[in-house]
């Protein structure tokens, strides 16, 4: 992965997660972008407005967010955790916070 693509990634989770920064996903997310599996396995969001509505449930529920990249691929990053360790601390998933820890896996593609 180009030195270019890795600061991206790390900028990515840096501002949209950590900051919960909608901004920055007005900036890096493609109008016609995809995410896959977020938040149910087999959901498709298309564009930011519906990435940004899905973020904003997850970063009410959840205080922080760290990239833990297992493997680098020139075009992939698959994630081994978008969410570090993260902790259920908010109400915004529809039901009390558990304060239960959890991670999500997932794939980065650029």
């Amino acid at each position: 992965m180009s030195e270019a693509n890795k600061l991206l990634l790390k900028r990515w989770f840096e501002q949209v997660w950590n900051q919960k920064s909608e901004a920055a996903i007005d900036e890096m997310f493609h109008k016609q972008g995809k995410s896959h599996g977020f938040p149910d396995a087999d959901s498709v969001l298309v564009g930011p407005e519906p990435f940004k509505a899905v973020h904003r449930t997850f970063v009410g529920a959840f205080l922080t967010f760290t990239s833990m990249s297992r493997t680098l691929l020139p075009r992939v990053t698959r994630s081994r955790s978008l969410a570090g360790p993260m902790t259920h601390l908010g109400d915004h998933l529809g039901f009390p916070a558990t304060l239960k820890k959890g991670t999500l896996d997932g794939s980065s593609f650029r």
